[in-house]
């Protein structure tokens, strides 16, 4: 996508996250609890770019002619076993490198819902997951940076601004 978010070619995701990343669609959603907790996930071992960060509970893209509505639904349910209403804060774009070799250039949209209870998380996907406080993140986040993927720690005051309103 240009960087209004206008469709300009097809590729496969590995081909724009393998060197030189291009920029394209994606979405992140986050959720939290009735208690005001949000969810965060540890990425699996077996991920191509930030194994075992801990993120917001799903990242992932639509595939070609898909609605990014319906495919934040659809991931919801493959990643977490789980369906809920999202609803849609904002977009943004970013770029981070992972290794030199993956890396991300993401036209983001961000969605929030409410989830109270237990996953049945992908394996594929998910490694450990938990709610934690808001305060309890934050603390944890500024000692150890390197836990949290680039996206997150970049877009998570955005989200609770939004998200709070």
């Amino acid at each position: 996508v240009d960087s209004k978010d206008n469709v300009i070619g097809y590729k496969e995701k590995e081909k724009c996250h393998y060197r030189n990343p291009i920029r394209h669609r994606a979405f992140s959603i986050f959720l939290f609890n009735s208690k005001g907790e949000i969810m965060i996930t540890r990425r699996s071992k077996l991920k191509k770019t930030w194994p075992l960060h801990w993120s917001n509970p799903v990242c992932s893209h639509p595939r070609k002619g898909e609605k990014t509505e319906e495919a934040a639904a659809r991931r919801l349910k493959e990643e977490l076993g789980i369906s809920v209403p999202l609803n849609y804060l904002f977009k943004f774009e970013y770029s981070a490198d992972y290794d030199g070799e993956w890396g991300e250039h993401e036209l983001d949209w961000v969605f929030v819902g409410a989830f109270d209870g237990k996953l049945k998380p992908s394996k594929d996907e998910v490694e450990d997951w938990k709610f934690v406080s808001v305060k309890d993140l934050k603390k944890d986040m500024k000692k150890n940076p390197d836990k949290y993927t680039p996206w997150f720690k970049l877009v998570l005051e955005r989200v609770l601004r939004h998200a709070n309103n």
